[in-house]
């Protein structure tokens, strides 16, 4: 399977299909992931909230495909410059990697209204090397503009809910416009829609 590319505003290639891993847990979900990795698939989509970086980390090994041939994203709740810190350690050591390709903000909760503190934090992962794109998912043009106007920093990613029942016709211009690769999540729709 020969799977298309983008190149992300920092210079990351990106495949345009992924394999998103929510709800694949315990050796399911690895077994899940190494089928997906023999497939084709080059992009692993995972994240604290769900629970199985331990299980990503483990399928990449087992599939015996090089490292530097699979991209791996995760994500973190939005929570301040040191709880980012702690999480994307936690993260790198769960998924058995030196450094992550793409890490995101997994919702920026505006309520607790730290989102930033954890943009900056991302900042400075990829000034370190550690984490090779930063960007972000679920956030609205005010909140990247917040991020963008106090660091400089355009996210590389705004991963969304994007589907035909929702195609996101106003962010996807905000994203044209800014330079940011839209990225969907439920790209086929949810179970409430189908």
């Amino acid at each position: 399977m020969t799977i298309p590319s983008l190149t992300l505003n920092d210079g990351l290639v990106l495949p345009a299909i992924g394999l998103g891993t929510y709800k694949l847990t315990g050796q399911d979900g690895v077994d899940s992931i190494v089928s997906a990795l023999h497939a084709g698939y080059r992009l692993i989509d995972s994240a604290t909230l769900y629970g199985n970086e331990v299980e990503v980390g483990t399928a990449i090994v087992e599939s015996g495909i090089p490292r530097e041939e699979i991209i791996v994203t995760t994500k973190l709740p939005g929570s301040g410059f040191d709880e980012t810190m702690a999480a994307f350690e936690a993260s790198r050591r769960a998924l058995k990697l030196d450094v992550i390709d793409l890490y995101l903000i997994h919702w920026p909760n505006p309520s607790v209204n730290r989102y930033l503190d954890s943009w900056e934090a991302m900042v400075e992962l990829q000034q370190d090397g550690v984490a090779r794109s930063i960007g972000v998912c679920n956030f609205t043009e005010e909140f990247l503009g917040r991020i963008i106007d106090a660091t400089g920093v355009v996210p590389s990613v705004n991963q969304i809910e994007l589907h035909p029942y929702f195609p996101q016709t106003q962010m996807r211009a905000v994203h044209a416009q800014l330079g940011i690769q839209t990225e969907s999540w439920s790209p086929l729709g949810k179970d409430d829609k189908i």
